[in-house]
């Protein structure tokens, strides 16, 4: 499909196409329900037969000298149908026209959709900023407890926080392997457990492939690693007592949310505990296919595309692709859907 600002003639580029949004008149043929004037659509029918012809040549054609030949196609030019370079004349024909238009629009409906998606985000926003209590309403009003900061030694903080609580530690490690802090922390959570305490993390499947060491170095250290489709944000709580998030929540070093308000710290844990739940020991993935297998499974009961597969498992696209065509073969079928129902039959999912 053509673009506009990149739509080529038979004979040469026309570039930046913009059509009017509204017609003018009638419409009669593709120019004029696309808003082109009587006069500029009967200059372009003059010029249409002649594209590429020379400045003085389209100036023959239109009874003009050659140096009124912009002013004559000026209408014309503005729209991006008809485009003057190096001495010659370049024109679009209809069904470029048309293409043109078509895409142009299309992805103005796209770029309004977007929008109107982060309009629609920042409604409960708008709503939120206003439903604090007036004064009077209620009694008491305290600051929660917790604190947003950015800078400093994020080792030695989250050093001292460990080794200063009492509390288990949870984990959600979307990306934190690649962090130069990753094999201090490990002995830091070591340490941890080999004073009583119990240490669970959860990471991504890509993570098998990606940072297999590291998996391994934190269950030498005696944390509990469980592997999960994708994770969404990190997160890191001491049961009961904080909790330490990106603001907003992502894959951000800081600013970051320390959180010691009760009720928030609680609700973090229980978010830790549903992602603990669906996710998978590392030793049952690591010492077969069978739960790489219900990774995959799922990726494609969800219609993710094989491109969204790959950087999920941090494979190749190849491989992805062949061990897709395996698991078809194994399951007998002929499509995607067959072989989630097949798959769903044998318990498989």
């Amino acid at each position: 499909m053509m673009r506009i600002g990149t739509v080529k003639s038979r004979a040469g580029p026309v570039n930046g196409t913009k059509l009017p949004p509204v017609p003018r008149r009638k419409a009669v043929s593709v120019l004029s329900a696309l808003g082109v004037s009587a006069d500029d659509e009967r200059r372009y029918q003059q010029v249409l037969p002649f594209t590429g012809a020379s400045v003085r040549e389209i100036g023959t054609i239109l009874g003009v000298e050659p140096d009124q030949v912009p002013v004559a196609l000026a209408g014309l030019t503005d729209l991006g149908v008809v485009r003057i370079e190096d001495g010659r004349v370049w024109v679009l024909r209809n069904d470029q026209i048309l293409s043109a238009a078509i895409t142009r629009e299309a992805e103005a409906a796209v770029h309004v959709r977007e929008r109107l998606d982060d309009l629609a985000r920042a409604v409960p926003l708008l709503v939120a900023a206003g439903t604090r209590p007036a004064p009077g309403e209620v009694h008491d009003v305290r600051a929660l407890d917790g604190e947003m900061s950015t800078g400093g030694n994020a080792l030695q903080l989250l050093t001292a926080l460990i080794e200063q609580s009492r509390g288990d530690l949870l984990f959600l490690r979307p990306d934190t392997w690649l962090m130069p802090r990753e094999s201090a922390m490990s002995k830091v959570v070591g340490r941890a457990v080999a004073s009583g305490r119990r240490s669970r993390a959860v990471y991504p499947l890509r993570a098998l492939h990606e940072a297999r060491e590291t998996l391994h170095m934190r269950v030498d250290e005696g944390e509990e690693v469980r592997l999960i489709d994708d994770l969404p944000t990190r997160l890191f709580v001491i049961s009961g007592t904080h909790a330490i998030l990106p603001e907003p929540l992502g894959f951000a070093d800081e600013p970051r949310l320390l959180v010691r308000q009760g009720a928030i710290v609680d609700a973090l844990t229980l978010l830790f505990e549903l992602y603990w739940e669906k996710a998978v020991p590392v030793s049952e993935v690591s010492g077969g296919r069978s739960s790489e297998r219900t990774f995959l499974l799922r990726q494609l009961q969800a219609g993710v595309k094989d491109e969204q597969i790959a950087r999920t498992m941090g494979l190749s696209l190849r491989t992805v692709r062949r061990r897709i065509s395996q698991l078809m073969i194994e399951l007998g079928a002929d499509t995607r859907f067959q072989a989630g129902a097949e798959a769903a039959r044998r318990g498989w999912l």
